[in-house]
């Protein structure tokens, strides 16, 4: 089952390399990984993707948790979160199913932040499910080329 972490950890030299140190070094497997700076000076947060039993994500974050520069991790699986991902794919639009491709972009709610004579980059932001459906949708055009973040997440305030 794939999980998503939210880990809060010190701004500082090596945080990072410790925490993919520590699922490398067990034979976990990060699926994607991201993290920025907080409004607190000194803090990031990660947001962290992987695929586990209940059992490993366990161990995971137990794991995470004994790292000194950790501050705080939350599995965000167990609870009601918002998470979103951004991809940029680049995409074969000749003449004849540009107009198409468009529509598509368009239901998806997509930008076209580049055009050429043969092609279009699309710039599309949502979960995971949406990224892999506009995906699955304009593969039978010809995707050239995809950059995606990973992605970024956080809990609801509100957990009803």
């Amino acid at each position: 089952m794939r999980h998503t972490l939210s880990v809060t950890v010190e701004n500082e030299p090596g945080v990072l390399s410790r925490v993919v140190g520590l699922f490398s070094g067990r034979g976990f497997n990060i699926e994607s990984l991201n993290v920025a700076p907080t409004l607190e000076e000194g803090v990031s947060h990660m947001t962290i993707s992987t695929i586990g039993e209940e059992q490993i994500i366990e161990q995971i974050v137990k794991q995470l948790r004994k790292l000194v520069t950790v501050i705080k991790v939350v599995d965000l699986t167990e609870h009601k979160s918002v998470e979103r991902e951004m991809a940029i794919l680049k995409v074969n639009a000749e003449d004849a199913k540009r107009a198409e491709i468009l529509r598509i972009v368009d239901i998806f709610r997509c930008k076209v932040v580049d055009v050429s004579v043969d092609e279009l980059s699309i710039e599309i932001t949502g979960d995971n499910g949406k990224i892999e459906a506009i995906i699955n949708l304009l593969s039978r055009f010809g995707i050239k080329e995809i950059a995606r973040t990973g992605s970024v997440a956080m809990k609801r305030a509100l957990q009803i």
